[in-house]
């Protein structure tokens, strides 16, 4: 392995909120909160068709918005070094999973659609070829074993 090497940590706690614990599959609560030292809690669940809590992020929903953060945190860098300047930024990413009897689940495609505004005298075309850059570079897309689309639109303003 070659460059620098990162670590990052988390932790999950479960609090057998219904006090039941694991005595059948209906017993026990999904909820969880997700920690890391120093930052704000992420309350969590699973998703609503595996009996969590609608209201809470589930894996899915950070996955999902984990690649489209990573896509628009190296966009921003690379269009900055381009001289675009992006004033707005919205992606609305979405994400399939198939479920499967053998192995549970997988994810088949996540697609991300930002929608980037730029300001006035900026170039277009730079601004849309920053994307395939970003695309590259992103550390969790790279990290993942299915495809990762980005349709991205820019408009002036």
């Amino acid at each position: 392995m070659t460059g620098k090497m990162h670590s990052y940590a988390a932790r999950v706690t479960w609090s057998n909120a219904t006090g039941s614990g694991t005595t059948t599959y209906k017993a026990y609560s999904r909820d969880h909160v997700i920690s890391a030292d120093g930052k704000p809690d992420i309350a969590a669940s699973s998703d609503p068709a595996f009996r969590g809590d609608a209201s809470r992020y589930n894996p899915e929903d950070l996955l999902v918005g984990s690649i489209s953060s990573c896509h628009m945190l190296w966009y921003l860098h690379l269009a900055s070094a381009a001289g675009v300047v992006v004033t707005g930024y919205v992606d609305d990413a979405s994400g399939t999973m198939v479920e499967d009897a053998k192995t549970g689940g997988r994810f088949t495609s996540v697609t991300l659609r930002p929608r980037v505004t730029i300001a006035p005298g900026s170039d277009p075309e730079k601004a849309r070829t920053a994307h395939e850059s970003a695309h590259r570079m992103c550390f969790i897309a790279n990290s993942v074993n299915f495809p990762v689309t980005c349709e991205p639109t820019i408009v002036t303003g």
